[in-house]
């Protein structure tokens, strides 16, 4: 097996600072879910400055300030967003209340970063597709087990050079561990959006990347709560499979059984399968070997290759993000892709078969 050390294989430079301190200024609005830390965290290694924090519960307020001790704490939303040193406000509230926080802020001529899911509905769709088209400003979302994993990034980029050919089917699968501590919406259906609009956004949004889709159906999609009865809003099990508008087809499992003993909390995969060759993504664990994470492993016509992307990749989305903000551009993600991916995600839970009740 080759370590796939030529030139063709190795990633792309990784991205340096793409603003200086003070020219691109953030705020983090909605602390509910644990990824506007990682939203937070990207735009800043990217150069963003960070300003203000606003949630209306203090104990995630502090802990948020704990990471980010320079942040001003806002005393409402309204300061957050009345302030015209802000370019951008990251959120991460409640699902279904993240489309009615992007309205505010495009409402307040900012551009916003939502964490996925970014909305629940077909209408919060509609709404949010028509702010941006009356502004010009981004509702850009953080699908972050594409953008913010290495091995993917770097997957993205052997795709864009051809490395396997044609993509003709891209398969992901989801699994995460349920853990404790939830809070109580995490449980309601029409507050998370059930398992195929929340974490399945994730996947419909690789499937149109790798696959250089623009559109695409839902072919089928299927829910179920196998195994934790005292939750009867939870999906614990979806999947789906859609035909892209490339002639590409994709399907995605997700699931909230990842076993205690596994050593992370979901062994996310992707494989991607093209004319010339494919990909395995193992991004998270490479099973019992006690490699870590971030494994792209690809199969082309020079032989098998297994390439470690964790620590030589970097995450380009973030700076792109900055650049397309202030040079209004469309280079990080388009916003039609970022909404497609959103239509995919309620198609598929809105339609889905439940197999167990």
């Amino acid at each position: 097996m080759s370590n796939a050390s030529g030139a063709q294989y190795a990633p792309d430079p990784i991205p340096a600072p793409v603003v200086e301190a003070g020219e691109f200024v953030i705020a983090a609005v909605g602390l509910d879910h644990g990824h506007i830390y990682g939203m937070t965290e990207g735009l800043a290694s990217a150069g963003a400055t960070l300003k203000w924090v606003y949630d209306p519960d203090p104990a995630k307020v502090e802990a948020f300030a704990a990471k980010f001790p320079h942040v001003r704490v806002a005393r409402s939303e309204a300061e957050v967003l009345d302030d015209p040193e802000v370019r951008l406000v990251a959120g991460a509230t409640v699902t279904s209340e993240r489309c009615a926080l992007g309205l505010r802020v495009i409402d307040a001529g900012k551009d916003y970063f939502t964490d996925k899911a970014p909305l629940t509905t077909l209408e919060q769709l509609d709404a949010a597709r028509a702010a941006t088209e009356a502004t010009g400003l981004k509702y850009a979302v953080y699908y972050s087990e594409r953008i913010h994993v290495e091995a993917a990034v770097l997957a993205g980029q052997l795709i864009d050079r051809g490395a396997i050919g044609r993509v003709i089917q891209v398969q992901g699968l989801g699994p995460h561990r349920l853990g404790t501590g939830r809070p109580d919406w995490f449980f309601d259906k029409e507050r998370y959006g059930g398992i195929l609009c929340d974490i399945g956004s994730h996947n419909f949004e690789q499937m149109l990347h790798f696959a250089g889709a623009n559109d695409a159906e839902v072919a089928y999609s299927a829910i179920g709560n196998f195994h934790h009865p005292e939750h009867p809003g939870l999906d614990d099990f979806g999947e789906a499979s859609i035909v892209m508008d490339t002639g590409a087809s994709g399907y995605c499992r997700v699931d909230w059984f990842t076993p205690d003993g596994l050593s992370t909390w979901g062994d996310g995969r992707t494989f991607i399968l093209g004319t010339e060759g494919y990909i395995e993504l193992r991004k998270y664990v490479n099973v019992a070997t006690g490699e870590g994470p971030g494994h792209v492993f690809l199969v082309d016509g020079a032989g098998e290759h297994h390439l470690v992307a964790d620590g030589s990749v970097g995450y380009p989305f973030f700076g792109q993000l900055i650049r397309d903000c202030l040079d209004r551009t469309e280079t990080a993600m388009t916003q039609e892709h970022a909404f497609k991916a959103a239509e995919l995600s309620v198609r598929a839970q809105q339609g889905a078969r439940v197999l167990a009740p």
